[in-house]
């Protein structure tokens, strides 16, 4: 696998000012969100591209609400071999320390999160037994109602669960970061006065950009920023204005959240799908599985492409963001957050 440092002609491609390219090469760049489907076509090519595109640090999917105990676990330590098997290519990231070393090292870093927490069968031992893992942020919920919380499809918008109480307090008690992506606003809420440490919304972009059912709205984002935490824009393109998926259309959700919370709390969680005709297939088959509103627009859903990072930089920099800011937003606000959470 290229190393940015070791391919000038990568950087040349870029098609950025210098003054970009040299912030963009020096930044560690992050990315929250990648679906990760092992079976799929396309992997190593979809990690090369993000690679060539500057990201230090992808933290891959591995698992979703409709696996259950077993069949995660399983899932997760066949990815998980997979990676540490090829130590000269790929870091497993269990601190932020293994991604500064990953980043210093020309290695790409690779990290665990769960969307959704019904695979813990309501048994929270089972929070530890995953961070031991190496599965390091998960959601409470996703879309609709879990046995923590609403998600953002359920028409109730009801609080967290007992259970989600108790879930929450043991995320922070192991230091596994609370992520509130996919969840109810109400859930969202309750979640954010019931943790002791900072939340993130890992792959979640603004309702003042755009009013869409999956994107948050101006009083999360502020309960977000107030923990410490940070929100990472998705590059979705449902969830962006005009279905504008390219480095305008993330920086425009970027500039949001900085404008109303300060450039501290905006990160990135791309969501970027790299098997869409095997997604959409999955789609198709399990339908229940997913909101009216993915299936009326699924074969029209574009992303945000990792080749649209260096942009991103340009537009923040021409925008008047300080090196310092920029670099935040591409990797900086997330690093922070984990080096306050994880143990």
């Amino acid at each position: 696998m290229n190393t940015i440092s070791d391919a000038p002609d990568i950087v040349e491609k870029w098609n950025v000012s210098e003054a970009a390219a040299k912030l963009h090469r020096e930044a560690c760049i992050c990315d929250m969100t990648l679906p990760w489907v092992p079976e799929a076509d396309g992997k190593e090519e979809a990690l090369q591209r993000f690679r060539n595109s500057g990201f230090n640090f992808l933290s891959l999917s591995v698992g979703v609400e409709r696996m259950g105990l077993g069949a995660t676990l399983r899932y997760l330590l066949a990815i998980r071999d997979g990676f540490k098997s090829q130590p000269g290519k790929f870091k497993f990231v269990y601190s932020v320390e293994d991604i500064r070393d990953a980043h210093r090292n020309g290695k790409l870093a690779i990290g665990f999160h769960f969307q959704g927490s019904e695979m813990l069968e309501r048994d929270t031992r089972l929070v530890e037994v995953f961070y031991d893992l190496g599965i390091r942020h998960m959601l409470i919920a996703k879309d609709y109602r879990s046995r923590a919380a609403d998600g953002c499809y359920e028409k109730s918008n009801a609080g967290l669960s007992r259970f989600g109480i108790d879930l929450i307090r043991e995320m922070n008690r192991v230091g596994m970061v609370l992520d509130l992506t996919h969840t109810g606003y109400a859930s969202t809420m309750e979640a954010m006065d019931v943790s002791t440490e900072p939340v993130i919304f890992s792959h979640s972009n603004p309702q003042g950009v755009l009013a869409q059912t999956r994107n948050i709205k101006d009083d999360q984002i502020r309960g977000c920023a107030k923990s410490g935490g940070v929100v990472g824009i998705v590059g979705f393109g449902h969830f962006l204005k005009d279905t504008n998926v390219t480095a305008q259309g993330l920086f425009e959700n970027v500039d949001y959240v900085s404008q109303l919370v300060g450039a501290q709390h905006a990160a990135l969680g791309l969501d970027y799908v790299y098997y869409p005709d095997l997604f959409l297939r999955q789609v198709e088959a399990n339908p229940g599985s997913w909101p009216p509103e993915y299936m009326q627009n699924m074969k029209g859903f574009n992303y945000v492409p990792p080749e649209a990072l260096p942009e991103l930089t340009e537009l923040m920099l021409s925008h008047g963001y300080s090196d310092e800011d920029a670099k935040g937003v591409l990797g900086e606000n997330f690093l922070r957050v984990c080096q306050q959470v994880w143990k």
